[in-house]
């Protein structure tokens, strides 16, 4: 067991590292993957070896078929689960280093969830929803409720914050859910299939959204199957047998927003 002290997880952000390859002179690295390997009992390698680097501001899909291993990778980056090998890092802290209480710590305050069940809490409104992004954050609960109807005026449901999940349609309850994601300001936020479980209008108002929060600087991987999906973004990881088999950046189309690989 190390004898080195536990870097403190508060005060430390992604703009204290440095840029890593392939993301250019000026990018912080968020999310630093080196080497990651994940096997569960009987042999079975979930990912094998996955070198990722994510820069501040990014917009990118991590995509692949089902059982490719994109899931894993998701509680990996998410630090819901550890690897069995290699380095993980987020927001300039080593994932390896940190008890999992401080583990906790940096999960509940540099990384936000959307999922594609929702999770909302039923019987509560959207703002106590919202507000509950905040439990841990040490603010009364007056200003966390303050601060949810702000974040819910973002996502375009400031007319909505009374309501509760049973009286929203399934595109009002996921902007809720990106809403408590990103009410903490978190430097990443993972979205796991977001437009899932919503028809095709509700699915791109979601886009729309995560393209309209990335573009006030927000640092977003969503994880789908859907190739469609992925190719509205800016960059496209694709997984497969737990590897990274391509990596392709892409020119934004303006008048579409599709994208054009390089």
């Amino acid at each position: 067991m190390s004898t080195q002290p536990e870097a403190p997880v508060v005060g430390f952000g992604a703009e204290d590292v440095a840029a890593g390859p392939g993301l250019g002179p000026h990018a912080r690295a968020v999310v630093r993957l080196a080497g990651v390997t994940k096997e569960y009992p009987g042999g079975v390698a979930a990912l094998r070896g996955v070198d990722l680097d994510v820069g501040e501001g990014e917009l990118l899909a991590i995509v692949g078929p089902s059982g490719s291993g994109k899931s894993t990778l998701l509680h990996i980056v998410g630090t819901l689960d550890r690897p069995t090998a290699g380095t993980v890092e987020i927001a300039g802290h080593d994932v390896a280093a940190l008890s999992d209480r401080s583990l906790s710590a940096l999960r509940a305050s540099r990384i936000g969830f959307v999922f594609q069940a929702f999770h909302l809490v039923p019987g509560v409104s959207a703002r106590d929803n919202v507000a509950e992004g905040l439990l841990y954050s040490g603010l009364p609960r007056a200003a966390r409720r303050a601060r949810a109807a702000e974040a819910l005026d973002r996502v375009g449901l400031a007319d909505r914050m009374r309501h509760r999940p049973h009286e929203l349609s399934g595109g009002q309850k996921q902007r809720v859910a990106i809403a408590r994601a990103v009410v903490g300001e978190p430097d990443l936020l993972l979205a796991d299939e977001p437009t899932g479980a919503l028809d095709s209008a509700s699915g791109e108002a979601v886009l729309e959204l995560l393209h309209g929060l990335n573009s006030e600087g927000a640092t977003i991987a969503v994880i789908t199957h859907d190739a469609q999906i992925a190719e509205r973004l800016p960059r496209q990881v694709r997984i497969r047998d737990g590897q990274v088999v391509e990596d392709v950046r892409a020119v934004m189309d303006v008048r579409t927003q599709g994208a054009v690989a390089r």
